[in-house]
């Protein structure tokens, strides 16, 4: 509503008290005085403070920034990603709005990409087969999940109906996905955009999201950074992966923080360009066996924990809770407020609670090169 239409309320309010107030007492004059009227004034400057919404945009759910309005209201793509030496690179890895890395058996990692825009792309993985707390973190975005099989304990999940899904070994969509000659089996096998759209229209899924949906993280207005008072810099994010052995370095020049492993960039093969977020999550998380002999994880996303918000050269320590199976993992600092996130592109590590000591977070990048 504009000042003048506010105005023109206001005084329509002040003359309708003035007549109520002569009601009964004719011999009296209707008091016409105009009022301040602090309340109106008030939501004047609320409406003045509300953000200006470019035309067919919307905040993302995954980043927060304006994307197209349509797009911001579909569903988003979870996509299994093989995170070994003998697969790389991998392609379509920095399309991903949200990329978790959980480990699996055998000390490896494993990643999960999350989607918003998948489109134009040729080539997307490798893709590789499930493990069930990627289907609840999938769930949590209300997204449709791409992978390649699973263990005992994902089918379970997912022939209960648990998450739409697009499978490689069965189902609808099965025959999307190929392979190519650039590595050996099974770290060869991707899906391309348009075949995801093909499996999607064989499948019937609802492309829309859910209704009620709320989105998972808050994030900074435009042209405002997070910020966090008594943050310790954080210049080098060293994680504990066995296999990988991953890393991330602060560009000061652009606020990003540059992703290695296996003693190299970490670089998508679709243009080559390295990995980097404006965000990193470390989620540390209770992790035992579901069976010892078969080596497959159980971690324990549900329970809370521990971990650390890491931006801008900057970190701080946290909590994490999840209300549901389903809900959307929350993220608190110190004090108990929901953290904010700075708009942009977020890593999510969830690492063992056990070995928290070994994810290193280095002040400058001399600190880490000296620790070598």
């Amino acid at each position: 509503m504009k000042k003048k239409q506010l105005a023109a309320f206001a005084l329509g309010i002040s003359l309708c008290f003035g007549l109520l107030a002569g009601c009964g007492k004719q011999e009296e004059e209707p008091d016409t005085q105009v009022t301040e009227l602090p309340v109106i004034m008030q939501d004047t400057e609320t409406i003045e403070e509300q953000e200006s919404v470019p035309e067919g945009q919307a905040r993302s759910y995954l980043t927060g920034e304006w994307i197209d309005e349509e797009l911001a209201g579909k569903r988003p793509i979870a996509l299994m990603i093989e995170n070994t030496l003998v697969c790389l690179p991998q392609y379509g890895i920095n399309n991903a709005d949200i990329i978790y890395e959980c480990p699996v058996e055998g000390g490896i990692s494993r990643l999960l990409g999350i989607y918003q825009n998948y489109s134009g792309m040729e080539q997307i993985g490798n893709v590789r087969s499930s493990r069930p707390y990627y289907l609840y973190f999938a769930k949590e975005y209300d997204a449709i999940y791409v992978h390649a099989g699973g263990s005992i304990e994902a089918y379970n999940l997912l022939d209960a109906g648990f998450i739409n899904d697009i499978d490689a070994i069965k189902g609808g969509g099965a025959s999307e996905f190929f392979r190519t000659n650039e590595h050996k089996k099974p770290h060869n096998l991707y899906i391309s955009s348009q075949n995801i759209d093909n499996a999607l229209n064989t499948l019937g899924y609802e492309m829309d999201l859910r209704e009620g949906y709320e989105g998972h993280f808050t994030f900074a207005k435009d042209d405002e950074t997070v910020q966090m008072p008594d943050a310790a810099d954080a210049a080098v994010v060293s994680l504990y992966y066995v296999n990988p052995k991953p890393w991330f370095v602060y560009n000061e020049e652009d606020g990003l923080y540059y992703r290695y492993e296996f003693g190299s960039k970490q670089v998508d093969a679709i243009n080559g360009e390295q990995v980097a977020v404006k965000n990193i999550i470390i989620e540390e998380c209770s992790i035992s066996y579901y069976d010892e002999s078969k080596g497959y994880l159980n971690i324990d996303i549900t329970s809370g924990g521990s971990g650390k918000y890491i931006t801008d050269g900057k970190c701080i320590d946290i909590t994490w809770e999840k209300e549901s199976d389903t809900a959307p993992t929350r993220y608190y600092d110190k004090a108990g407020n929901e953290i904010v996130l700075n708009q942009g592109k977020t890593w999510v590590a969830v690492t063992q609670d056990t070995y928290s000591d070994r994810n290193e977070i280095y002040a400058t990048l001399e600190d880490y090169e000296s620790s070598k």
